[in-house]
């Protein structure tokens, strides 16, 4: 594999990893909107990715969670309803936060070998330069 595969791979990395972790932000924002329960809940958004043939990988799209969500008790909150019932996400918060630390430090590596890309570019002109 030469130093050109490693930053097309590691470029689709950091993008797929920008992606998930856009994602991932979006759905801690959102983490405690409720709404009434005539409404679908907050629906967490999850990336999904796949390989690509040349070892890189692709967005190939964004699957939402369910719409369904909780229902909890707020009798004072201005959404209730006659019951004090709101909508809120079935999102579980432990999971966002492992899924954030996992897409960090899979941005983190791809960040690393575009470094070590290009040290090897580098490296090789220096070479070419003697």
């Amino acid at each position: 594999m030469g130093a050109f595969d490693m930053l097309r791979i590691a470029n689709s990395s950091l993008g797929m990893h920008q992606t998930w972790l856009d994602a991932l932000a979006h759905n801690i924002a959102n983490a405690s909107t409720v709404r009434a329960t005539s409404e679908n809940a907050f629906q967490e958004q999850m990336v999904v990715a796949t390989a690509r043939p040349d070892g890189g990988v692709d967005v190939s799209g964004i699957e939402l969670g369910d719409a369904e969500g909780i229902l909890e008790h707020a009798p004072d909150h201005p959404l209730a309803d006659a019951d004090g019932m709101v909508r809120a996400p079935g999102m579980d918060m432990s999971v966002q936060m492992t899924s954030l630390v996992q897409a960090q430090r899979g941005f983190q590596a791809s960040v690393q070998v575009t470094r070590t890309a290009q040290d090897t570019y580098t490296a090789a002109l220096q070479i070419g330069q003697r």
